[in-house]
């Protein structure tokens, strides 16, 4: 399966005039990469006046809605991490400063509730996220609560993994049936200051993976296409997109239709089957469309 993660919520849209903002350019873009031959669309949402990162329930059931109604099939999967970031004053850490969302696990979940996506996501872990003051908060009472919810919606959950101690704890919310067979994981390698993007790191979390495991990883910038060779070799899924890297090449920006187009290249150079919509219904035993 090639999953395309449309736009993430990064600082990116200055940085190149093919991340998609609003509503109708994230569907856009997602029907693109469909038809570039993507499994799943990974979807987060921007205001589309300020191209910053949203949990604005209104904008993903525009996103949504406009992908179903579309005339190609692609499995939806929509971002659950919106409503961590806390940003700390160094000097004073009890003062939250501007850039905090931070809400409970199960407040991050109003679009999936209403919307029924395929899949959403779980963030399995807090993290120091890049230089300065950002941290990630998702403890593990936060995550207990958000999987339970997810799993009474009857949605796949997709547990995102960002460094080793994450993938212990995803682990325990399988073995404690708080996610559905087949768990499904996504190792997300090279974001400051998780898991580096080594190839021996990712084998070694692959073999931590508990039986009947569904798994794919990625990298960011320049990792990221070399990574869907390597998760190919170690028997994974892939995932490309503008929200982990914003070139083809050195220089030449993206689109993430390319972006799926050359994934796919890969993938079957090295003799695999892209999966299709369906095919990705059957490996997640997912509801039909």
């Amino acid at each position: 399966m090639i999953t395309c993660a449309l736009t993430g919520a990064g600082d990116t849209v200055g940085r190149s005039e093919h991340v998609p903002v609003t509503p109708e350019q994230i569907a856009e873009s997602g029907i693109a990469a469909a038809r570039a031959g993507a499994t799943i669309v990974h979807v987060h949402v921007r205001d589309p006046e300020t191209g910053a990162g949203s949990r604005d329930v209104a904008l993903y059931r525009e996103v949504v809605e406009r992908i179903r109604a579309a005339d190609v099939d692609v499995i939806i999967n929509t971002t659950a991490g919106m409503g961590g970031d806390l940003v700390l004053d160094p000097h004073d850490p009890t003062t939250f400063l501007e850039g905090t969302d931070l809400v409970s696990g199960v407040d991050r979940l109003p679009h999936v509730e209403e919307l029924l996506p395929d899949i959403c996501t779980l963030d399995c872990g807090s993290l120091n996220f890049g230089e300065g003051s950002l941290v990630y908060v998702s403890t593990p009472d936060m995550l207990r609560e958000g999987a339970k919810k997810i799993q009474q919606l009857g949605v796949r959950v997709e547990m995102e993994i960002f460094d080793t101690g994450h993938l212990w704890f995803a682990n325990a919310l399988v073995e404690e049936g708080l996610v559905d067979a087949p768990a499904m994981y996504q190792l997300c390698m090279g974001i400051p200051y998780g898991a580096p993007s080594e190839p021996a790191l990712l084998a070694t979390m692959v073999n931590q993976l508990p039986d009947g495991a569904v798994w794919a990883s990625f990298a960011l910038g320049a990792m990221q296409m070399p990574w869907v060779a390597q998760s190919v070799l170690l028997g994974g899924h892939v995932r490309v997109g503008l929200e982990d890297n914003l070139y083809l090449s050195r220089g030449v920006k993206a689109t993430n239709a390319q972006l799926v187009e050359r994934a796919r290249t890969i993938v079957e150079s090295m003799g695999a089957h892209v999966a299709t919509p369906d095919e990705g219904r059957e490996i997640l035993a997912l509801r039909p469309r």
